[in-house]
């Protein structure tokens, strides 16, 4: 009897996938969610699937989330209208607290769409443990209000978490020396998280396809980049947006401990199975050095 194509192919896939499974068993992985796959219904099921799978596998993921469309749209609900500086939100007192009203919404919808495919989330903000000390941030020397940078990470409740199999789901709520809360860029804050676990990966869900050499030539997709060759590429001054602090982001953290990150298009559903689990692979990885290349063969690099 001759078995269908198409479940052979499926067989195919899972054994193409079992060598990155053994790889990356009980390794701690940072996956920041944002752009369309959050507000995207579709898009969030199956960023939550793909994660809750890695969970399932063997993987310790823990997903740190923005919230900025929900932000601006309840602000505008109530009446304010947002401003930015530099691209940042100026965060006044009632705006910070519309903020990290949001955001715990936000939190705690994922929580349950976790909890609703059979893995316990807990949602927590970066003031729960006192995890995410801040200093206030300021845009080109002005005050843009209550908007912070993470001085220091406290990673004690993720490891708690963690340890009895808990799936940490994180908002980037911080608090200063005077335990008043500030709005994090949630970028930076899985930036910051990541380098405080020793995450072994760090995947940015984003609205691009992943890192171009010219942008505008969408033949120029860079699949891998050692983290020296990064590093000229910021500061060639080729980048501009929001790409340009994402990257040094993603070089920090490299640098800090964590083995390599992953800039992925959330557009495109299941984005991280197919970076993860497959030899071709998608997105642009980002490499601490030669020797870090992908383990299993060189398809990954065509």
């Amino acid at each position: 009897m001759e078995l269908d194509e198409q479940i052979m192919r499926k067989a195919a896939v899972l054994v193409e996938a079992l060598p990155y499974i053994q790889r990356f068993n009980r390794k701690i992985i940072v996956v920041k969610y944002g752009g369309s796959a959050m507000v995207d219904e579709e898009l969030k099921r199956c960023v939550i699937q793909d994660v809750v799978l890695l969970k399932l596998v063997g993987f310790k993921p823990i997903i740190v989330h923005g919230g900025g469309k929900e932000i601006s749209k309840w602000v505008n609900k109530v009446g304010m209208e947002p401003h930015f500086v530099n691209g940042l939100r100026v965060t006044d007192e009632a705006t910070m607290e519309i903020a990290e009203m949001v955001l715990n919404k936000v939190n705690k919808s994922l929580v349950q769409l976790v909890n609703e495919l059979g893995v316990k989330a807990v949602g927590i903000s970066g003031k729960d443990g006192m995890m995410l000390k801040c200093n206030k941030k300021y845009s080109g020397g002005q005050d843009i209000g209550f908007v912070g940078d993470i001085r220091e990470v406290n990673p004690k409740v993720i490891y708690d978490l963690l340890e009895k199999d808990f799936l940490p789901i994180i908002c980037p709520i911080g608090y200063d020396d005077n335990y008043l809360s500030y709005n994090v860029n949630a970028d930076d804050a899985a930036c910051a998280i990541a380098k405080a676990v020793k995450a072994e990966k760090l995947a940015f869900l984003t609205d691009v396809e992943g890192l171009y050499r010219d942008f505008h030539d969408k033949n120029s997709l860079i699949s891998e980049l050692l983290v020296d060759d990064a590093q000229v590429f910021v500061d060639s001054g080729q980048l501009g947006g929001g790409m340009l602090p994402k990257l040094q982001n993603c070089i920090d953290a490299i640098r800090e401990g964590v083995s390599r990150v992953h800039i992925l298009d959330g557009r495109i559903p299941h984005c991280l199975l197919l970076e993860i689990f497959t030899n071709k692979g998608i997105g642009t990885a980002i490499l601490n050095s030669r020797e870090e290349r992908y383990y299993y063969g060189d398809n990954k690099a065509e």
